[in-house]
């Protein structure tokens, strides 16, 4: 929110599941702004709620805010306030996508519980069970600290939350947006 670098400084800027934990996302853009050289671009992947998402809707606002403590996100923001935020700092917007919609295959597969294979086996039931339980005895035994459990619980709960988001396409860690500072600095 506030870098140590001087105003036009750099070539490119990224960001890759970064700015989503920026309390202020305006803010955050701003300051990218400002450390861009006029005429150069900056890339980022942002976490959103997608355009399905309803805030009337309580299932939905339970597994925002699994994700949002599971992630340590402020409110996560939709995928228009994103833009719209982006533009506000200044920026030209070049591209913008969710690259979650049309791919081959879900994000979220690789968390997905009852999906089993030997790489992702960790995440499954059993192997969620075995880390749980691992948890429990190391805690028991001094070897974790006091609280390691509930801290795993939560982890738990964030996974299983972003699994249940994407799986409604009501959440996305892939919103991908290109822009670029004019050259000619208005701000």
């Amino acid at each position: 929110m506030k870098m140590p670098f001087s105003d036009n400084t750099f070539d490119a800027v990224y960001a890759i599941d970064a700015t989503c934990h920026a309390p202020d996302v305006l803010g955050c853009y701003k300051e990218i702004y400002r450390v861009l050289k006029p005429g150069q671009c900056f890339a980022a992947y942002e976490w959103c709620m997608t355009d399905a998402f309803d805030p009337n809707n309580q299932e939905h606002q339970k597994i925002k805010a699994e994700i949002e403590i599971g992630d340590g996100l402020p409110d996560i923001r939709l995928t228009t306030q994103c833009l719209e935020a982006l533009k506000q700092a200044g920026f030209e917007v070049i591209w913008e996508k969710d690259l979650a919609v049309g791919s081959p295959l879900p994000w979220y597969l690789p968390i997905d519980k009852s999906h089993f294979s030997l790489s992702s086996f960790r995440v499954t039931a059993v192997g969620r069970f075995i880390s749980r339980n691992m948890v429990r005895a190391l805690e028991f035994v001094g070897l974790a600290p006091k609280g390691s459990q509930r801290v795993q619980a939560f982890l738990e709960k964030a996974a299983e939350a972003l699994f249940d988001g994407g799986k409604k396409e009501i959440f996305t860690p892939i919103y991908f947006l290109l822009a670029r500072k004019p050259n000619s600095d208005s701000q």
